[in-house]
């Protein structure tokens, strides 16, 4: 009777100890999901960064690659070429027009308040205008100034991200198998060649979208340019430049380019300043037309509302940089999910229906 009564009492004892360490363990688990929401946190801006410095070895490595079937030389030089060549232009095409570009920025930075305040008084002379400038002398105005100071914020400052960035791209070019390879290794035997395939897709979904970006910015400072140059636009090249660059904004990067230039318009006329508004547009219009198309045969397919959402998420997490790389980060998450989720859903629904 007596080892009766003293077995239940041990596993009475068992089983609190057995919930004690479930209860530790649960504990536990929570404290490492905050360290590592709070790492990511802090680190986010970092790991922006790092997609940042492989998208720029990505562009040359694509560069090499084009070089090499065109030429049939050595990879290791096609790359030195590909990486030294861009630099090179981007010196010459700065030490020819950089001159002109300054000149054109300090007549737009003289020019805009007296824009602004002719503006203000065309604006004026309608109720709805009156109803927007009554809205603007408010404190909705240091609102509006302080939220934008905020969005354009960065972590380590303009310069230092770039330097950052730069710094990483020649890393991830010298030797992008390490990196790869590095990944690989901690992903488990019997899911490596999964691994292998989600980074080729992705790598590939990268490719497309730099390419059609750059194609797009290139498009669009010609259009622009072009178009404002015809009409007679003060600083039309620094206006055209700063178009293409905010191409890498998809949707909100336009709509900000145009307000400049439909500003400077309206110093001249009216008319003038609903002609450069469908200029912008028109030229929006034809570079998503044409090159939109060759982007998504590049990427898996991205609703717009969702877009439009993870840009607004990443401006407000990061600021400009995760802005600019909302998209790209948005077509990896949809390659995982569709990898490593959808397709195993797939298979599992394909199996049911063939036992049934």
């Amino acid at each position: 009777m007596a080892q009766n009564h003293k077995q239940p009492a041990k596993e009475t004892v068992e089983k609190e100890l057995t919930y004690i360490q479930k209860v530790w363990h649960t504990v536990a688990i929570v404290a490492l999901l905050v360290v590592v929401i709070l790492i990511a946190r802090v680190a986010f801006n970092v790991l922006l960064m790092v997609l940042a410095g492989t998208l720029v070895s990505v562009y040359f490595h694509g560069l090499g690659d084009m070089i090499q079937r065109k030429t049939k030389w050595r990879r290791r030089l096609c790359m030195i070429i590909s990486v030294a060549g861009t630099f090179i232009i981007l010196t010459v095409l700065f030490w020819f027009m950089g001159a002109k570009i300054s000149k054109q920025i300090t007549v737009l930075s003289d020019s805009l308040p007296k824009t602004v305040n002719t503006v203000k008084e065309k604006l004026s002379e309608y109720p709805l205008g009156n109803k927007v400038l009554l809205y603007l002398s408010d404190d909705n105005s240091d609102k509006l100034f302080a939220t934008a100071k905020q969005f354009f914020n960065t972590s380590f400052g303009v310069l230092g991200n770039i330097y950052v960035i730069l710094f990483l791209a020649m890393f991830f070019t010298a030797n992008p198998n390490l990196y790869k390879d590095g990944i690989i290794k901690l992903i488990p035997e019997d899911r490596k060649e999964l691994g292998r395939c989600v980074i080729d897709r992705i790598s590939m979904a990268l490719k497309g979208w730099l390419k059609g970006m750059m194609l797009s910015m290139v498009l669009v400072f010609i259009l622009i340019g072009v178009g404002l140059s015809i009409m007679s636009i003060p600083v039309a090249l620094v206006l055209a430049l700063l178009t293409g660059l905010l191409k890498l904004i998809p949707n909100f990067g336009s709509l900000a380019a145009m307000i400049p230039g439909v500003l400077l318009a309206l110093t001249i006329g009216t008319n003038t300043a609903i002609i450069v508004a469908l200029i912008y547009i028109v030229s929006q219009t034809i570079v998503s037309n044409i090159v939109t198309p060759l982007i998504q045969k590049k990427m898996i397919d991205l609703p717009p509302a969702l877009t439009i959402l993870s840009q607004v998420l990443m401006g407000t997490l990061s600021g400009v940089l995760g802005i600019i790389l909302a998209v790209p980060l948005l077509a990896i998450v949809m390659i995982l999910v569709d990898e490593l989720y959808v397709k195993k859903i797939n298979e599992g629904s394909e199996v049911l229906s063939t036992k049934s």
